[in-house]
Formats: structure tokens, sequence, C-alpha cells
């Protein structure tokens, strides 16, 4: 069990340095702006998801936590 808790504490670990190396996700979707009989005009836009700092400091410290409680 607590080899279990170790393990997750360093995948929080990993995540939170992650989260704070990239702040954020960027995708590609295809709109579809207009349709007239066969032809289709759809345009590409760009999304991103952020990920505040917070979070990947909040991350890194549990994962700390859970490390210690995992090795006691």
């Amino acid at each position: 069990m607590k080899s279990i808790v170790s393990i997750i504490g360093i995948l929080l670990i990993i995540i939170g340095i992650l989260t704070l190396a990239y702040q954020g996700i960027t995708y590609t979707k295809q709109e579809k702006i207009a349709q007239i009989g066969d032809v289709k005009i759809s345009a590409d836009t760009q999304k991103t998801i952020y990920f505040p700092p917070i979070l990947g400091g909040l991350s890194i410290v549990a994962g700390i936590v859970l490390v210690v409680v995992g090795r006691k």
C-alpha cells in the first residue's frame, strides 16, 4: 500500500513539472463555416487550454507529501 502512495506521489510530481514547463496545450479544430450544395467552406482555428502555474505547484507539493508519507 505504501508503494502505491509513493508511485502516485511521483506521478503527481512529474505532472506538476510538465504543467509548469508547458503551461498549456494547443490544438487545431476545423470549423464548418458554410455549406452550399456540395461546396463546403471550413476554417482551421487554433484553441489553447491553459494550465495555471498554481496547479503545477500544488501538484508538486502534493506529490512530495505523498512520497514522504509513503516512505514512513
